[in-house]
Formats: C-alpha cells, structure tokens, sequence
C-alpha cells in the first residue's frame, strides 16, 4: 500500500455508517472511500439490506407498545450507566440479530394462551430471519466451515446439548458451507449452510422448541407437522420432533423447497 493511500475502513466503521452513526463530514469521507473499494462497498450493502430486512420482517411489533419488563430493564441500565456502552460494543448488524431473536423470546411471555402455537410459528419465522441475515454474508456466512465438519458437529452438538446430525445434500446439488451458532427462546440453536452451484444457498436452523407437537402426525389429527412460512422473498418449512425444532429456509418457492426439506426430514 503506498504512503498516501488511505487504509481501508474498519467493520466498527462501517457498521457506524450502516446504521446512521457517523457525523456528516464523516460520512461522506467513507463513502469516497468506498467508492474505490469494491469489495468493501459491496459488504455495506449487503449489510443494509439484512437491516432492511429485519425491520420489514419485524415491522408489526417495532410498532406494539414496549412490554413493561423490557422498558424496567432499560431504565435500570440507564441508571448504571451501562446501556450506551454496551449496545456501542454490538456491531450495528449483530444487535439488530439478537433484537430479532428476543422479538421471538417477548411474544412467547405476551399470550401464555397460545403460547406453543406461537413459539412454534416463532420458530418458523426466526429460521427466515436467520436465512436472511446470513445467506447473503461473503467473508463470514459460517463461523466453523465443512472442513472442520467433525469439530462442528461436536461443537454445536454439545451447546445444544443433544447429537446432531448433518444431512447430506449433495444428491440434490448442495455442498456442506459450514455452520454457526445463534440464540433462540428454548436455549442455543444450530444453523448449518448449504450451497449448490449456481451459489444458491439454503440453510438448516435447529432447536428446542416446546410446540405440543408429537412428530411427523401431530398426535393422529391428520394434520401434517411440517409447517411453511414465506416472508420478504425467503421461505422455510419447519417441524418438530421429540422437543426438537428443525427448519429449512431458502430463497425459493415452496414446491421447490419440499423436496429438499422432505430429504432433510427423512435423514434427521
């Protein structure tokens, strides 16, 4: 790099000019800087849109009342001093994902009437919020990749405190990408990515979840246990089984999703 060329901005930095932190003057200095840094400029984009996404994915409750326990909670840590600093210290787009993770966690405790409908439909939904999220990440779309498949397994096996298995894909085009681990209501949940050849990815979310749900039957009504949701262009179909959660989610319509979750049920 020569003397005079500027060093390439850091991610605090630019998670600062996502989320609409930097001063003016500052601003637009990145953005001139970015302009000869495609790679960078392409990670900032990316970035608002997955912002875009978990507000449009989470539109209706931004606009419900803030629950009494949550707003005490922010009152105590403002009292401490602590809220500012310790919201600074998340990147913009991580505490936009846990945000996204605790809507799930504060609907379950708001209707206790229904409440295994609901955590189970959360489930659905927090699959396709995590798709969104992570699908589109170039430099970090898992945290442990396929070659350390074992490690990973092993890893997210004991955090979740059950064996996990991974399906094998590759019949139907898609390659192992690797996985990470992320929040849920019940405890830890597993996200594994595939990717077929055309760079298409879809991803696996795995958790606890208590739904009521018995298995593949829903205890002999006749209503089938896999469930779908599409929300903002992504899709998933999720099922239970044995207190366990598991959803496919992918940028696809549903009679091409089926076949592949059906894979993936059939494997799990």
């Amino acid at each position: 790099m020569n003397a005079g060329t500027d060093p390439r901005p850091d991610e605090a930095r630019l998670h600062a000019l996502v989320d609409g932190q930097l001063p003016p003057a500052e601003r637009e200095a990145l953005r001139a800087q970015l302009a000869a840094d495609p790679e960078a400029e392409a990670t900032v984009k990316a970035w608002a849109a997955q912002r875009e996404h978990l507000r449009a994915l989470h539109a209706g409750v931004l606009r419900e009342p803030v629950p009494p326990a949550l707003a005490a909670a922010a009152r105590h840590l403002r009292q401490e001093g602590r809220r500012l600093d310790r919201w600074q210290r998340w990147g913009g787009i991580a505490a936009s994902v846990v945000i996204a993770f605790t809507v799930g966690w504060l609907a379950h405790g708001w209707d206790q009437a229904g409440a295994k409908p609901r955590q189970l439909a959360e489930f659905g939904r927090q699959a396709v919020v995590a798709h969104v999220v992570y699908s589109p990440e170039v430099r970090h779309p898992v945290e442990v990749t396929a070659a350390q498949q074992d490690h990973l397994v092993q890893w997210l096996s004991k955090r979740l405190g059950r064996p996990l298995k991974v399906p094998d894909l590759t019949a139907q085009g898609y390659e192992l990408v690797g996985g990470r681990l992320l929040p849920g209501e019940d405890g830890a949940r597993a996200q594994f990515m595939y990717q077929n050849a055309r760079t298409e990815r879809i991803t696996l979310y795995v958790g606890a979840v208590d739904s009521g749900a018995k298995g593949p039957s829903d205890g002999g009504t006749g209503e089938t246990a896999f469930r779908f949701t599409h929300e903002d262009g992504a899709s998933s179909f999720y099922w239970v089984d044995q207190g366990f959660g598991y959803a496919l989610a992918g940028r696809m319509g549903r009679a091409e999703l089926l076949p592949l979750a059906e894979t993936v049920y059939r494997q799990l």
